[in-house]
């Protein structure tokens, strides 16, 4: 038998995590819900987010939710960029940009 290693969330994210778990599962099932019901969710989880102060449980909902976490990103892009990404994917993305746009300039 394994030991539950997972930490409770505390109260004050319980909405936040509840409203997440609703994105997640109309990210997977995309025709489950209408556009507009998947706008007021996604409004509601960028709300919560924008008044929820990052910590190590804060971190650890975004690990567990990646649509919740492309939100919290896109919140916070203009002070952190993508802070949430993987330095390498980041870096290769802008590495494929950079060539892709030199190509298009010597192609004129």
């Amino acid at each position: 038998m394994q030991a539950d290693t997972r930490q409770p969330l505390p109260a004050r994210l319980h909405s936040l995590a509840a409203l997440a778990g609703l994105l997640e599962r109309l990210e997977s099932q995309p025709m489950s819900a209408s556009a507009e019901q998947y706008r007021r969710v996604a409004q509601q989880v960028s709300a919560l987010l924008a008044t929820t102060a990052a910590d190590a449980y804060l971190d650890a909902l975004l690990a567990a939710a990646p649509a919740t976490a492309a939100l919290y990103e896109n919140l916070n892009y203009v002070h952190a960029g993508l802070c949430r990404a993987p330095l390498e994917a980041a870096l290769n993305a802008e590495l494929a940009a950079g060539a892709a746009i030199e190509k298009a300039r010597r192609s004129r």
